[in-house]
């Protein structure tokens, strides 16, 4: 079976929600589009609000102090909002990923402690952690328990340690100085084949969630080895279709993925910064048109909150003081700017309440950015 390049962008928005907005719960929605980029507080809430029927930013606080939603250090080594479900397999798939991001780290590797004794040190950090404790309060710790310099050892603990982001408040849960907690798993077992076993599970949540699927794109989701991917595609051989894709490429996909046809029509969006389909592949034009992707992905890392016409990519947004503005980098008819003021509208409802200026502290961006067609729209 071949799918075009299309067909491959509506796959993904049917599975992440992007087309309909679907009457779920918080917990059930996340469970179903399987990893929110979650680096900027606001953002797993804008990226379930764009997703979700009556979305209540209320229900999705209660859903992390309750800790059925989970804040951790996950796949590409970057923060996540995943399903608590999810969370122990997902840690456990990404442990040479992450024990390599922080034990080989220089930080660590030049305080002298040695990969065994920062494994051994993992129980006590986690019963030190059993009532929340900032990065200061670890820090001391640290250096109290080893007499070392402890930021090359805290940031290799705070990469593989099975810990999650405990709630400090403010406008989103998570206020800028965050705390941690245990996961409430034990420390993952880390042998390469148990590891290799857990990353099998998490390529199928992560085909159900964005495929059909590369070998390059589920290496980039997780960054993980695309040799390590392969082993999980052998093993999941008889669970998986296989699909030609575009210039011959081979993808991947669970059978029972929804793949709309090509001229399904997509709705115009507001995602926030650091969306999960601006970063879940390696082939970025599946969302990204080539031309954009510097504009919106800058060169520290930064995703910009972007606008989604028809499917694709064509500018961004910010607060104004006045409504919603939107930069777009092409020429958007008459009916798109009623889509998008819509959206906008229900967005200044949204953030009214938790912060009228989100994201405004990266608006330096603004000013490299080329506005043919901008506006505000007012709420």
């Amino acid at each position: 079976m071949t799918i075009t390049a299309q067909q491959l962008n509506r796959a993904t928005l049917a599975r992440q929600l992007l087309l309909e907005r679907e009457p779920l719960g918080v917990a059930d929605g996340l469970r179903h589009v399987v990893a929110l980029q979650a680096q900027h507080p606001a953002s797993p809430y804008l990226a379930l609000w764009n997703r979700l029927t009556d979305f209540d930013p209320a229900e999705l606080d209660a859903a992390f102090s309750a800790r059925d939603i989970v804040k951790a250090t996950l796949m590409r080594t970057t923060l996540h909002a995943v399903h608590a479900d999810d969370y122990a397999t997902f840690h456990t798939a990404m442990q040479p990923t992450l024990r390599a991001a922080g034990l080989d780290d220089r930080r660590f590797t030049e305080s002298g402690l040695t990969t065994k004794q920062a494994d051994a040190l993992v129980p006590d950090l986690l019963e030190f952690v059993s009532q929340a404790r900032t990065n200061a309060d670890i820090e001391a710790w640290l250096e109290s328990s080893l007499g070392v310099p402890p930021k090359g050892v805290w940031r290799a603990f705070r990469a593989f340690a099975p810990l999650r982001h405990a709630p400090t408040g403010g406008p989103w849960t998570f206020g800028p100085r965050p705390a941690y907690i245990p996961s409430g798993e034990p420390p993952a077992i880390t042998d390469q084949k148990t590891a290799d076993q857990h990353l099998a599970k998490l390529i199928q949540r992560y085909l159900a969630g964005f495929g059909p699927a590369s070998v390059a794109d589920m290496a980039q989701f997780a960054l993980v080895q695309r040799s390590r991917v392969r082993t999980a595609l052998g093993a999941l051989s008889n669970e998986l279709d296989e699909l030609a894709g575009p210039a011959g490429t081979v993808l991947y996909d669970v059978p029972y993925g929804p793949r709309p046809p090509a001229e399904t029509s997509a709705p115009a969006r507001l995602l926030p910064m650091w969306d999960s389909v601006l970063l879940a592949y390696d082939d970025r034009s599946r969302v990204i048109p080539p031309e954009y992707r510097k504009l919106v992905i800058r060169n520290n890392g930064d995703v910009l909150p972007t606008v989604l016409v028809d499917g694709y990519v064509c500018g961004v947004w910010r607060p104004a003081d006045s409504g919603i503005e939107v930069t777009a980098f092409e020429r958007l008819d008459k009916g798109t700017w009623a889509g998008l003021a819509t959206e906008a509208s229900a967005l200044l409802t949204l953030i009214a309440d938790r912060e009228p200026t989100v994201y405004r502290r990266y608006d330096r961006w603004w000013a490299e950015l080329p506005s043919p067609d901008a506006r505000i729209l007012p709420g």
